[in-house]
């Protein structure tokens, strides 16, 4: 059963909980690791370092809009794609994330949740939300395939 005079709050403390998260993982690429270092670790992976700027703004605007409640939802769902790499890139290192190089728990966590969010909405203290029938369409187009 669902508390529906609190749950907005539990969805609020999600959301604010995931922004942060991605704001802190944008500073923490930009000033500690720097643009450089990152570019260089993404080359080490064999990925193209031309998306280090790409995911340190997604992570940037994105984690201002769900923290703020613009769009929170959606912004949710776009970021899935970068913890999904997260995840791939730290799954061969093992479960726990203190292990050599990050194993691919917080990685997870972390896309469950961006997953829920999207699912539960935006919850109170949203700028401007995210309509239901965007989030409705995107199931009903994967229903229909």
């Amino acid at each position: 059963m669902i508390d529906q005079r609190l749950a907005p709050y539990g969805v609020f403390a999600l959301r604010a909980a995931l922004g942060i998260m991605f704001v802190a993982h944008a500073y923490l690429k930009y000033a500690i690791f720097t643009v450089a270092g990152f570019e260089g670790y993404l080359g080490s992976l064999g990925l193209p370092v031309l998306l280090a700027w790409p995911i340190i703004l997604a992570e940037l605007i994105g984690g201002i809009a769900i923290l703020v409640g613009y769009h929170s939802r959606l912004f949710s769902l776009a970021l899935l794609p970068i913890l999904l790499g997260a995840l791939a890139v730290h799954f061969p290192n093992g479960w726990v994330f203190s292990a050599p190089n990050g194993g691919w728990e917080f990685p997870a966590f972390l896309a469950v949740g961006a997953l829920a969010h999207a699912l539960i909405g935006d919850g109170a203290f949203a700028l401007r939300s995210t309509p239901a029938s965007v989030i409705n369409t995107g199931r009903s187009a994967i229903a229909a395939a």
